[in-house]
């Protein structure tokens, strides 16, 4: 297996240490806090047992047939599932669940099953290399590792002028579709170049896209609010600045797009812990897989230590909330089907619901995994 190269944001390295040191004396400030804000997601009740909840939405997504779209190609729903299975897996020491799923995809690397990985021209398909990243940052199979990285170097052929992926369309759902792959190859090469293309790209678009209120429209020619959008954005913050190195020159920048849009987000959370189909619109539906994406964004802030205590009861009632509307075979309901751009307001109010839709099962397992970690 090929050694990962040198990763140059090292915060040992003396040009950065008085920079980490005031970090670390930041840490020690808020960890009495933090401590205090963690015990929110302990004494659960049974139906919100990160563990229980995790694992039954694994085995219902193994009870399925892959997740294709019309010409055979596996689409983004079922990578951003197994990818939230598969670490689910791993932090819970459940080797029989990681074993199936690692089972699974395995047919998926074979040459005669090349059309289920999806073509290049488009950014929803490249992030398919979160997963084989994943299985090679479990099991350290170098197949899965190459696969995930000529899809995540894929990204970037070509780049704009100004630096950014060709695949740069200014919609908000881009932010996790390129921010995962590119934290994900950064985690398993230790590769600065992934690490400053995904601050680049998520910089940008917090320059561009993200509006007073700390919340973001849905794209160019859609000025509304949508929750699974803004979903998105937190999601890919908060996976981002998990492993985004703090010496990194654009690090507190992306942090303090992550906490105003938290800020955002608390600020119109409904009574009953979600959140709504369009966040300022309190007539909208209460919709599920934007409040997962939320909860998991809030829980990872505040076991992080990035949000104050406060937010902590926000991330319980998300996650007490999204429990509450999973069923009795594991499918979590009102989850908003996929939804492109429009200029109508009313297109957003009206879209279908389904049950158990992996845009939705998806975030519940990224929220028991981050509930289950020390």
């Amino acid at each position: 297996m090929a050694v990962p190269p040198a990763n140059r944001f090292n915060p040992g390295m003396n040009k950065f240490s008085v920079r980490v040191a005031a970090l670390f004396l930041g840490a020690l400030f808020l960890l009495a806090g933090c401590a205090s804000a963690q015990n929110h997601f302990s004494s659960l009740p049974a139906n919100a047992d990160p563990r229980i909840v995790g694992k039954r939405v694994a085995e219902n997504l193994l009870e399925r047939s892959y997740r294709t779209n019309k010409t055979g190609f596996i689409v983004y729903p079922e990578i951003c599932a197994s990818f939230g299975a598969l670490r689910f897996a791993a932090v819970t020491g459940d080797t029989n669940l990681e074993q199936k799923l690692f089972a699974r995809y395995a047919p998926v690397w074979r040459l005669e099953n090349a059309r289920l990985i999806p073509p290049a021209g488009h950014v929803d398909n490249n992030v398919f290399g979160v997963l084989p990243l994943e299985i090679f940052l479990l099991n350290g199979d170098t197949n899965s590792l190459a696969l995930g990285l000529k899809l995540a170097d894929r990204q970037w052929e070509n780049p704009l002028t100004n630096g950014l992926t060709r695949e740069t369309r200014w919609w908000v759902d881009d932010a996790w579709m390129v921010g995962s792959l590119q934290i994900q190859a950064f985690r398993a090469t230790h590769d600065a170049k992934y690490a400053d293309c995904v601050a680049a790209q998520l910089a940008a678009y917090l320059d561009k896209l993200q509006e007073a209120n700390g919340l973001f429209h849905h794209g160019p020619e859609a000025p509304f609010f949508w929750a699974r959008g803004n979903g998105w954005v937190a999601a890919s913050l908060a996976e981002v600045l998990q492993s985004l190195p703090p010496s990194h020159p654009k690090y507190a920048l992306l942090m303090a797009g992550y906490q105003k849009m938290m800020s955002g987000l608390q600020a119109c959370q409904s009574p009953s812990g979600l959140w709504h189909q369009l966040l300022d619109e309190p007539a909208s539906f209460e919709e599920t897989s934007g409040t997962g994406m939320f909860t998991y964004a809030m829980i990872v802030g505040v076991k992080r230590g990035w949000l104050g205590a406060e937010y902590a009861d926000n991330a319980r009632r998300g996650w007490l909330a999204l429990c509450g509307k999973i069923d009795a075979k594991s499918n979590l309901r009102e989850i908003c089907v996929g939804t492109n751009q429009s200029k109508d307001r009313q297109f957003y109010l009206d879209r279908p619901r389904q049950s158990g839709d992996l845009h939705g099962q998806a975030p519940v397992l990224w929220c028991a995994w981050a509930l289950v970690q020390d």
